[in-house]
């Protein structure tokens, strides 16, 4: 790559940011920017191929209760997601692209193994917008709404937690109006900085997992540090 195509890609990347906290694009690399201080969510916008939606659509058909936890390592990751992974059509692909994401994280962060879930949901895990205590933690959605967050600019940090006082997100004043929510789509991969990352206590992402309509379910793969 020349001096000019990097400063050209490197614009694309800083037009999205925000005198904020977030920075949102269809260039794989705006995951690098989840290390600029005043950053502490990343989305990499991005559409599923039809193959692995698919395989996804299946998996949570044919599997309602799927639940793989593992720690994986990153050169091994093909194989050790075709052990747990149903054997239908669209696997090959789907794992490829979970693969790539193992790989994007553990070298990111400079990681010999990753810790990975992949679950099928049909209830919010995290109903109640939140930050996590971890370093950073990554998310995307395969199947069914993405997750939702807040920008600091819309947060009232002393209504989290016991400082919402026994109320309801939207009855607490942690954020001003509903339209104050913002939502990941699927296919999107999210990094959330969160408060256990250095110097950033009190800083996480707010985020919470979005609500899940009856008969219907969310397939979602997480990574975290092992």
């Amino acid at each position: 790559m020349g001096a000019a195509e990097y400063i050209d890609r490197k614009n694309d990347l800083t037009a999205g940011l925000e005198a904020d906290n977030y920075i949102l694009s269809e260039l794989p690399e705006v995951m690098t920017t989840i290390y600029e201080e005043q950053i502490n969510l990343v989305i990499w916008q991005r559409s599923l191929n039809p193959s692995i939606l698919q395989y996804c659509h299946q998996l949570v058909d044919s599997y309602p209760n799927f639940n793989m936890r593992s720690v994986i390592k990153p050169k091994s990751a093909p194989q050790s997601l075709s052990s747990v992974l149903p054997d239908q059509k669209g696997r090959d692909v789907f794992i490829q692209d979970l693969t790539l994401l193992v790989e994007m994280y553990s070298c990111l962060f400079d990681l010999d193994e990753v810790g990975v879930r992949l679950q099928v949901l049909d209830r919010a895990m995290c109903p109640r917008f939140h930050t996590d205590k971890l370093g950073c933690r990554l998310v995307s959605t395969y199947v069914g709404e993405g997750t939702e967050w807040l920008h600091n600019r819309d947060i009232d940090r002393s209504k989290l937690g016991a400082g919402n006082q026994g109320l309801s997100d939207d009855k607490s004043g942690l954020y001003s109006n509903a339209a104050s929510i913002q939502q990941a789509c699927m296919g999107d991969v999210i990094l959330l900085k969160g408060d256990g990352w250095y110097d950033n206590e009190g800083l996480g992402a707010v985020h919470r997992s979005p609500t899940v309509k009856h008969h219907q379910q969310r397939l979602v793969v997480t990574m975290d540090f092992a």
